[in-house]
């Protein structure tokens, strides 16, 4: 099995140096690709890239949760299929990092989701605050960079706004990724499932009584992944979790485990793209 885990600064350095390659690529070829762009970077299908996108006033209105000061922009980062083509439709997987890691959403993207999602065919999308950190990583400042990185996806590709929309996270990206997803229910998108590794707290039935998408979003697929060793998440209590969910009502729940610990399973992860993938 491969293990993807967050280690070291080092290696946050070396995703950031990967990001800035492939945007700087993806620039280079700008008179001699006839790629599309993402918002106004040129984007080579296969690429990665970063952009600054705006906030609307509801998504200030998001981030300033906790007593944030509102940045200039939200940094949305994108990384797209080598086939891509905007004009057909494509599964996307928004990815949330855990505030207990002390690094940004584009950070897992690139790390944990990127390889598995690609090979499957999905598109990658997150939203971070500039530098520096927030006051507070509330989940309002989550869920406002979030919503400006897909607003921007929505005009840079017009048909994006009907492609079906995946969460993910692990550990505390986990616990976002469950709490949000009703949200972004209930703010149009169709949620088409949600992967969830590591976690310890049941979150979404909060999520879903404060935001209330409705009684169809009981039937979103859940995936949740526990490594048997994992001594952070126990498999106590992502079993715990399980059956919170089920007691709130939702009925589609996989839960499988694997012979590790508090890390991300790619072979569970691209299982789970494919049941949100046929189910949308």
């Amino acid at each position: 099995m491969n293990h993807l885990r967050i280690r070291s600064a080092a290696n946050f350095r070396a995703a950031a140096a990967i990001v800035c390659i492939v945007g700087w690529l993806a620039v280079a070829a700008r008179s001699s690709s006839a790629a599309s762009s993402f918002a106004g970077v040129p984007l080579i299908p296969g690429a990665t890239v970063r952009a600054k996108v705006p906030l609307s006033d509801l998504q200030k209105s998001y981030v300033s949760e906790g007593g944030n000061a509102v940045p200039s922009h939200t940094v949305a980062t994108l990384a797209v299929p080598r086939g891509f083509d905007p004009k057909k439709t494509w599964p996307v997987l928004v990815v949330f990092s855990s505030s207990d890691h002390q690094h940004p959403s584009w950070y897992d993207l690139m790390v944990i989701y990127r390889g598995p999602a690609l090979a499957e065919g999905w598109v990658l999308l997150a939203g971070d605050g500039p530098a520096p950190a927030p006051r507070v990583d509330s989940s309002g400042w989550r869920a406002g960079h979030t919503l400006a990185a897909l607003d921007a996806m929505h005009r840079s590709f017009p048909g994006s706004t009907k492609w079906p929309v995946a969460c993910a996270g692990q550990s505390g990206g986990a616990k976002r990724a469950s709490y949000l997803a009703p949200l972004f229910a209930v703010a149009g998108y169709r949620v088409a499932g949600i992967f969830l590794a590591g976690i310890n707290e049941e979150r979404i039935t909060e999520g879903y009584r404060r935001f209330r998408p409705g009684s169809s979003f009981l039937d979103t697929p859940i995936f949740l992944s526990s490594g048997e060793r994992d001594m952070i998440a126990t498999l106590h209590d992502q079993t715990d979790v399980k059956n919170a969910m089920k007691r709130t009502g939702f009925a589609e729940i996989r839960h499988k485990t694997f012979p590790g610990g508090h890390v991300v399973v790619s072979s569970h992860l691209q299982e789970a793209l494919r049941w949100f993938r046929k189910g949308s």
